[in-house]
C-alpha cells in the first residue's frame, strides 16, 4: 500500500496529504523488510553479547517489535513526512493487533479442532453423537460411550434460558432507550451490577431458592436454564440498548408524523429496523452463557444418561461434563473432553450463524419498509405545502 502526496479534486494543493492508494510497490515492501532485518539484527546481537538464549524468545520478540516500530517510524519520516509516518505506523498497530488477535484465535479453535476431531468425527463417530456415558467407565477405550446427553442438555437448557430471556431483555432495553421512566436509572444500575456478577452467584442464587427446598428432586434442567437465563439477561439488554441506539431518529419522526402512536412505531419501526442487531445480541447473549460450568453444576447437578426432560431429574450439559470427564483418569476420558469442547464450538458457531442468516433476511425486509416510510412522508409533505 503506497502513501503519496496529491492535490485534492477541486482544491488548492496542500503539502503533505496522504493519499491511500490500493497498490503494493517494491519501495513500500522495502520499507517494512529493510527495518524489520535490521531490528532483528540489533536485538539478536544485543541479546548473543547479554548471552541469551533461545529461551528468551518472547523478550526477541518484544525487544524486536519495539526496535522495527522505531526504525520504521524514523524511515518513513525521513522519506514522506511526519504526517505520512504517523498514518502508517496508526495503520500497522491496527494491522497488528488484528492479527494478533486473529492468531490466538485460530492458534485455539485449531487446538482444540485437532485433539477433539477423534472423538467427534473420527474413531468413535458416530457413537459419540449417539450414546450416553452410562455404559462406560473412565478406562474405557471402546466406542460405547459418547456426549449424547451432554449435548441434549446443553440444547435443552440453552433454549429456555433463551426463550425466558429474549423478550424480557428486549422490552427492558425499549424501555431504557424508547420510553424511559422513573425506573431507568435504578434498572440500568442493577444491569451494569449484573453485568459485573460472578457466574457462580447466580448458580448459588438459584441454588438456594430453587433446588434446597425441593432437595434432590431440585436438580433439573430447569434450574440451570434458570441460572444461565441470569447470566444472559444483563449482555442481551445491554447489547440490544445500543442497538436501538442505533435506529436513525428520523424514522421515529416520520412514523410519530403520519399518526402512529408510539407504541405501534416502535412495534412496526424500531423493532422491526433493529432486528438484525437484536438477534445478535440474543446470540452473544447465549455464546456468554452457553460455556458456564458453575451454576450448572449448583443447579442441574449432571448425570451420566441421557435425561430428555428439564422439568425433572438432574441432567447434564456439555460444560458441566467436559469439566467431570477432565477430572477424570484415561484415554476415553480425555478423548470425550476434547470431542465435548469441539462440539460446544460447533453449537455455539452454528447458532451464530443461523441468527446472522436470519437477521439479513429480516434487515433486507427492514430497508424496505424504510423506504416506504420516507417516500410517504415525502408525499405528504409535498401534498401539503401544495395545499398551503
Amino acid at each position: 500500500m503506497t502513501l503519496v502526496t496529491e492535490r485534492p479534486p477541486g482544491d488548492v494543493a496542500t503539502a503533505d496529504v496522504p493519499r491511500r492508494l490500493s497498490v503494493i510497490t517494491v519501495a513500500a515492501v522495502a520499507e517494512l523488510v529493510i527495518p524489520a532485518v535490521a531490528a532483528a539484527c540489533l536485538v539478536g546481537v544485543a541479546f548473543a553479547l547479554a548471552g541469551l538464549g533461545t529461551g528468551a524468545w518472547m523478550g526477541f520478540v518484544i525487544c524486536w517489535s519495539v526496535v522495527f516500530v522505531i526504525n520504521y517510524g524514523v524511515a518513513t519520516a525521513k522519506r514522506h513526512g511526519a504526517l505520512v509516518a504517523k498514518d502508517r505506523l496508526a495503520r500497522l498497530w491496527v494491522v497488528a493487533g488484528s492479527l494478533i488477535a486473529l492468531s490466538v484465535l485460530a492458534w485455539i479453535l485449531g487446538y482444540v479442532l485437532l485433539n477433539g476431531w477423534y472423538a467427534a468425527f473420527g474413531h468413535e463417530f458416530p457413537s459419540f453423537w449417539t450414546h450416553d456415558f452410562s455404559k462406560g467407565g473412565v478406562l474405557d477405550t471402546k466406542a460405547r460411550i459418547g456426549a449424547l446427553h451432554a449435548i441434549v442438555g446443553t440444547l435443552e437448557q440453552v433454549g429456555l434460558a433463551t426463550l425466558v430471556t429474549t423478550p424480557l431483555a428486549v422490552l427492558a432495553a425499549v424501555y431504557l432507550n424508547e420510553m424511559p421512566g422513573k425506573l431507568a436509572v435504578p434498572l440500568r444500575v442493577v444491569v451494569d451490577a449484573m453485568s459485573g456478577m460472578p457466574s457462580v452467584i447466580a448458580g448459588l442464587f438459584i441454588f438456594i431458592i430453587w433446588v434446597v427446598p425441593r432437595k434432590l428432586d431440585g436438580f433439573s434442567g430447569l434450574a440451570a436454564a434458570m441460572s444461565i437465563a441470569i447470566i444472559m439477561m444483563p449482555t442481551v439488554i445491554r447489547t440490544s440498548e445500543e442497538v436501538l441506539r442505533l435506529v436513525p431518529g428520523t424514522l421515529r419522526e416520520a412514523a410519530l408524523s403520519l399518526g402512529a402512536p408510539e407504541r405501534r412505531m416502535v412495534l412496526k419501526v424500531v423493532l422491526p429496523t433493529a432486528r438484525a442487531g437484536l438477534v445478535t445480541a440474543v446470540i452473544l447473549g447465549v455464546a456468554r452463557a452457553a460455556g458456564e460450568t458453575a451454576p450448572v453444576l449448583l443447579t442441574a447437578g449432571g448425570s451420566p444418561r441421557l435425561n430428555l426432560n428439564p422439568l425433572s431429574g438432574p441432567q447434564a450439559d456439555l460444560p458441566q461434563q467436559v469439566y467431570s470427564w477432565y477430572g477424570t483418569a484415561g484415554p476415553a476420558s480425555l478423548h470425550e473432553t476434547w470431542g465435548g469442547a469441539l462440539v460446544l464450538i460447533l453449537v455455539v458457531l452454528t447458532l451464530f450463524v443461523l441468527a446472522r442468516m436470519l437477521g439479513s433476511g429480516r434487515s433486507n425486509r427492514a430497508r424496505n419498509t424504510q423506504r416506504r416510510l420516507k417516500a410517504r412522508l415525502k408525499f405528504l409533505t409535498i401534498r401539503r405545502s401544495s395545499q398551503a
